[in-house]
């Protein structure tokens, strides 16, 4: 992305030139973009190398998965008129005298602020043949790795070893990185436990231990000396300095972060003596309208690597460039890890090294597990934490470093089965988001102010929208400030239903409730409800009795495409989506749907599920249509329902090279299984056989992924308005495993999730998040597996299809005439027009009056 033509700015304007096209550059465009009238007083000119608009490098590792898009905040950021991006330029020079920075294609732009938000660069060490060693830092580096893991694979006919070099927190994200891609991997680490520079050793060996079991060699306490080359210039391993060596087809470098202060150093600019530009506590360098943030500024001589610390000195600098008084407040170190399946955290003075600190410890190196709590000698104040294999405690004990826990340290170790407060309430200056430094004081600012929605809430207030991992504490904090304003938090699904979707599920299960007429009779005020319960409590009675959705009175509390069982387009006819499991399909069904297009003049598309969609039949058409369909082996696709939609695949280790897997298989059992399936939302699903992830399983609400340990399970992705990202819930699973898991998981989400939630909210406002859902469906927390497991077997012991059930009784088919007196040849306001590619689409209003309006649509 660039915008390279530059309006030149009114003098009367200061010209803010940034140097770096990085989380820190956007959060400083972004920060001064939102202050008031700052469009009339500033003009930013952004600098940056790479091609790419600014990224999330946090979720670097999500690019293994594919293109997937980590462009931080809104792409109209860049467009707004008193913002110019200029990507894929680099800057060769700074003369601080004119207040010029040159470019490399010659051109110069001049300034009036200059911020170096060069970073940092990923650190290679001085050893043989290090050329031939990758790193692990951009987006174009992750994308390199990928292409040429795919292509190793091919050539030599297994999965490449990867080695990185490097224990700290960026290689065990890019060793898991590798391993997810299907490659063995095995890190290299010069210290004696893994993130020895943030955890002491006791969590070190732990980690140890965990990353171990996910196939995961270790290397420890030895240093690379060299990278192996074979004859042909293939890597084939590398050499260590215990004398050994050990094989490779892929080295990276994953050891640290070298500081980007080369243009800096060239300027005069003061340096620190291990590197980055010096910067007081208002992230000012050495020069005069220079400043400095993110990974390439030192601050008291040090330089961190991490997203809070950079947010705040882009703060800090915006409210000063706009005259400001802001201080920088220091670094805050805290660490949570990102490799999927391994929790880790520390935080504060995780290692206990202030005087007279004491440690409370529970350890069970067996497992995995161990967490720790520093307090003060006063064995009240907290100092900081470790956690490893469960960081649960570390969402609410972040927030409250340096104050006095209102309970005992040991409560807190939620390893050793304690019970951690749950009610206690934050104080105003406690830090709930980290990553934007948000207190709860100012939470609750945002709360008082009319911000009491969750989502509106963190839009406002920015807490949770970086990482997420402090979405519950804002959550409770807004609970908390509901109550205390005497607005009940209510969880009603309506007024006239008192109960949230999810009790109003159990109350009916548990009476055994079995029409339509008992739940309204029993439970809706008035007998009727309104447009939001009719609803719901008809999907309720489809879960639980399996029951053709339309008999017994349910037909008129469905929505328009329910009750046709096909969606009605803008012109008022229908479209038809028969189910194609899997993708996978037929000649001879492919021919007969190709037929039924060409007799019934239908629009055909492909769609984003793997399926085909036939438009323009009108509503009498519809049991004409499906006959044909069903006669050729094929049922409806449940396109109109708030169910499952689709199981997408790649083609697996049928025909492709990749593939570990059956991934089509997996992919046709598990449509049919979950066919059909009443749920709050519509649910998707995707399987790739390999981690090439082709079926974009991490996309969906619960996706598949096969490795050579079995498969990965994935839950709470979707697209749609708010895209989420799937979190890994197990892995290493056989098939059986694997289905009584998604049984699980499905028919805990349909018994507890309100009205139209998307698994993804439902899974995020959960208490406990992901681990709250891994523990009830994995580890069976609630005792109710077994139940939930049953009922998914009714379910797919009862199902029937709705287009076959419609055409076996003649009183069903009735609703499927548009009117008594319909004219044979169709409805004459629907019309078509060619639209240019072979196929006819919806006129127009225009397009109507110069056909009349007397044309009918063309029938049989």
């Amino acid at each position: 992305m660039s915008r390279d033509t530059c309006v030149e700015p009114r003098r009367d304007i200061r010209r803010i030139v940034v140097i770096g096209g990085g989380p820190a550059a956007h959060r400083l465009v972004d920060a001064l973009s939102s202050r008031p009238d700052a469009g009339e007083r500033l003009h930013l000119t952004v600098i940056s190398e790479e091609v790419h608009a600014p990224y999330d490098r946090v979720q670097l590792s999500k690019r293994l998965a594919g293109d997937v898009d980590l462009t931080l905040g809104d792409l109209a950021l860049w467009a707004s008129a008193h913002v110019t991006l200029l990507s894929g330029r680099r800057a060769t020079a700074i003369d601080t005298d004119a207040r010029r920075v040159e470019l490399h294609d010659g051109t110069a732009v001049a300034y009036d602020e200059l911020v170096l938000a060069t970073g940092s660069a990923a650190t290679v060490p001085p050893v043989e043949n290090a050329e031939a060693g990758r790193v692990y830092r951009t987006i174009d580096d992750v994308d390199a790795l990928v292409t040429e893991i795919g292509a190793l694979r091919g050539r030599l006919g297994r999965a490449p070893r990867v080695v990185v070099v490097g224990g700290g927190l960026l290689g065990l994200e890019a060793a898991g990185g590798m391993a997810a891609l299907g490659g063995g991997a095995a890190i290299v680490h010069s210290g004696a436990w893994l993130m020895s520079s943030q955890l002491d050793e006791g969590a070190g060996r732990a980690l140890g231990r965990l990353i171990s079991a996910r196939g995961i060699e270790l290397e420890l306490g030895v240093r690379p000396t060299g990278i192996l080359i074979a004859p042909s210039g293939a890597v084939t391993g590398v050499s260590l300095s215990d004398g050994r060596a050990i094989a490779a087809d892929v080295v990276v470098f994953s050891i640290g972060i070298t500081a980007r202060d080369e243009l800096a150093g060239a300027a005069g600019l003061e340096l620190a003596p291990r590197g980055g530009v010096l910067i007081d506590d208002a992230c000012a360098t050495s020069a005069p309208g220079v400043w400095a943030i993110g990974e390439v500024a030192a601050y008291e001589g040090r330089t961190v690597g991490l997203v809070a610390p950079a947010n705040a000195m882009a703060e800090v600098v915006a409210d000063r460039l706009l005259g400001g008084t802001a201080t920088f407040p220091g670094i805050d170190d805290a660490t949570k890890l990102k490799l999927s399946g391994v929790e880790v955290a520390s935080f504060g003075d995780a290692r206990a090294a202030a005087e007279g600190a004491l440690e409370v410890v529970y350890a069970d190196p067996a497992r995995g597990l161990y967490q720790k709590v520093v307090v003060a000698d006063d064995a009240k104040t907290l100092l900081g934490g470790i956690f490893v294999g469960d960081a649960s405690p570390y969402l609410a004990l972040r927030p409250l470093l340096g104050t006095e826990l209102p309970a005992e340290p040991g409560a807190y170790l939620a390893a050793a089965g304690a019970e951690p407060p749950t009610s206690a309430e934050l104080p105003d200056a406690a830090q709930v988001c980290s990553c934007n430094n948000v207190s709860a004081g100012s939470i609750r600012e945002h709360i008082a102010a009319g911000c009491i929605e969750l989502g509106e809430l963190k839009s406002c207030s920015r807490a949770g929208t970086q990482c997420g991992s402090c979405v519950p504490i804002v959550k409770k904090i807004l609970d908390q400030e509901l109550v205390k304003s005497g607005v009940e938090v209510s969880r009603a699904l309506c007024e006239h239903v008192a109960m949230s979707r999810a009790e109003l599920f159990e109350s009916v299960r548990i009476l055994g409730l079995q029409t339509v007429g008992e739940v309204l009779e029993r439970f809706v005020a008035g007998g009727i409800g309104c447009d939001i319960c009719k609803p719901v409590v008809a999907s309720v009675i489809a879960t639980q009795t399996s029951r053709y959705i339309l008999d017994e009175g349910a037909g008129a509390l469905q929505d328009t495409n329910d009750r046709a069982l096909a969606n009605m387009q803008k012109d008022g006819t229908y479209s038809v989506v028969p189910r194609i499991p899997g993708g996978e399909i037929t000649p001879e069904k492919l021919a007969v749907i190709a037929q039924l297009a060409i007799d019934y003049g239908l629009y055909t598309k492909i769609t984003g599920g793997q399926r085909i969609d036939l438009f323009g039949a009108r509503l009498e058409q519809l049991p004409e249509i499906w006959q044909r369909l069903i006669d050729a082996g094929m049922e409806s696709g449940q396109a109109y329902g708030k169910s499952l939609r689709t199981v997408k695949s790649c083609v697996g280790s049928t025909w492709c090279r990749y593939g570990v897997l059956d991934s089509v298989g997996m992919a046709v059992q598990l449509e049919l299984r979950y066919r059909g399936l009443r749920s709050p939302h519509k649910l998707k699903m995707g399987v790739s056989g390999c981690a090439r992830e082709c079926a974009e399983a991490r996309g969906k609400d619960v996706g598949v992924i096969a490795t050579a340990n079995g498969w990965q399970l994935w839950v709470g992705g979707n697209g749609g308005m708010t895209p989420a990202h799937a979190q890994l819930l197990a892995e290493g699973l056989d098939d059986e495993t694997l289905l009584a898991y998604i049984d699980r998981y499905f028919m805990y989400y349909i018994r507890t999730a309100d009205r139209l939630q998307r698994t993804a909210r439902w899974q995020e406002e959960l208490p406990g998040g992901l681990e709250h859902v891994r523990q009830v469906v994995v580890e069976d927390s609630l005792g109710i597996a077994a139940e939930l497991e049953a009922a998914m077997a009714r379910h797919i012991g009862s199902y029937e299809d709705e287009w076959a059930a419609t055409l076996a009784d003649p009183e069903r088919l009735r609703r499927f005439r548009s009117f008594v007196n319909a004219p044979a040849d169709g409805d004459p306001a629907v019309m078509r027009v060619p639209d240019g590619r072979g196929q006819s689409r919806p006129a127009s209003a225009d397009e109507k009056v110069l056909l009349g309006a007397t044309i009918p649509v063309r029938a049989r």
